[in-house]
């Protein structure tokens, strides 16, 4: 499975971050569920804001209806364990990293397709960290099926982070080197956005 190098992040989370995620599962798995609505959510929008750029619209709605898939996945698993969906306050993490996205196009989605890639890229990273953590405990009652769900998620969250790449370049925002600098800056940014976090049962906290 993709490193955090591969990935293009700039830190790699700790084993004790899995470690507390099992302190409170359901609420790992409702924001979960949230993380997936939302990057649902968030690819529609990008359709939506840039509807003259062609290169966006089928690889965003299909990612799209994936997250979707992913979201009916989790809540599903959420209410095997006996509970619902609901209200979640979200976590700061999406806000503060988008805090670095300028606001001139074309720079302006660059920095956002670019920011959207390293989300998927922190959440292909932290999986990778509870799938082999959950699949050590998986004869304990009802982790087999997080270790499973979190292993069968990895594929897909990696080729979502290359998909919001390579759609920067068929955008032609900015040329290779200048995009992969930007990526680089981006990737500091997201980093200390994560060494500020709280700390509670989130993905990405």
């Amino acid at each position: 499975y993709p490193a955090a190098r591969m990935l293009h992040l700039e830190s790699t989370s700790p084993p004790a971050w899995a470690e507390r995620m099992l302190a409170d599962l359901d609420e790992l798995l409702l924001d979960h569920a949230h993380c997936e609505k939302k990057a649902a959510s968030t690819a529609l929008s990008l359709i939506f804001r840039y509807p003259e750029r062609a290169a966006l619209i089928t690889p965003l709605s299909e990612l799209a209806r994936e997250e979707l898939e992913h979201f009916e996945l989790v809540v599903a698993l959420l209410r095997a364990r006996g509970r619902e969906f609901e209200r979640l306050t979200p976590s700061p993490y999406a806000a503060r990293l988008m805090t670095a996205v300028r606001t001139h196009e074309p720079a302006r989605l660059l920095d956002t397709l670019l920011c959207c890639a390293l989300i998927e890229a922190r959440s292909c990273e932290r999986m990778q960290l509870l799938a082999r953590t959950f699949d050590a405990r998986r004869d304990e009652p009802g982790i087999a099926a997080l270790a499973d769900l979190y292993a069968g998620l990895l594929a897909s969250e990696a080729r979502h982070f290359a998909t919001y790449v390579e759609l920067a370049r068929r955008c032609e925002l900015a040329d290779e080197a200048t995009l992969m600098n930007r990526l680089h800056e981006l990737a500091l940014h997201e980093a200390a956005v994560l060494r500020e976090a709280g700390g509670s049962a989130r993905m990405h906290d």
